[in-house]
């Protein structure tokens, strides 16, 4: 069992930032692919940005150019640095493990363990 604890969130103004992070209480270098998610209210959750072991990430084409993801293996930390946000950021965000994932895989079927959320609020 891997439990995850975000944190970060808030509400900010449009083109404003935030950095989130997620707290695993398993190492991290023993998990291969980790991720964040966000789920808006009416919406389907999608993926925002992931990152395997090896470093490499893949990114929602809504958010590229704009978050970066991040993994520090000795804290246990995943981190998402958001930059100009939008109103259309506005969402719960998750962060998520995919144990047993090969690659920066964005599908939600391959990711087993969720935190609680944090809620990113962006004003336009």
């Amino acid at each position: 069992q891997v439990h995850l604890e975000e944190s970060g969130g808030g509400s900010v103004p449009a083109g404003g930032s935030l950095r989130l992070s997620c707290v695993a209480s398993v190492p991290l270098r023993s998990i291969s692919t980790v991720g964040w998610f966000r789920q808006a209210p009416g919406k389907q959750r999608e993926g925002v940005a992931v990152v395997d072991d090896d470093g490499r990430s893949d990114y929602g084409d809504s958010v590229k150019g704009r978050f970066t993801i991040s993994r520090d293996n000795a804290q246990n930390t995943l981190f998402l640095q958001m930059n100009s946000l939008r109103p259309e950021d506005t969402a719960m965000y998750y962060c998520a493990v995919a144990p047993w994932a090969r690659g920066p895989v964005m599908g939600l079927s391959e990711y087993h363990y969720w935190g609680q959320g944090t809620q990113v609020t962006v004003s336009s």
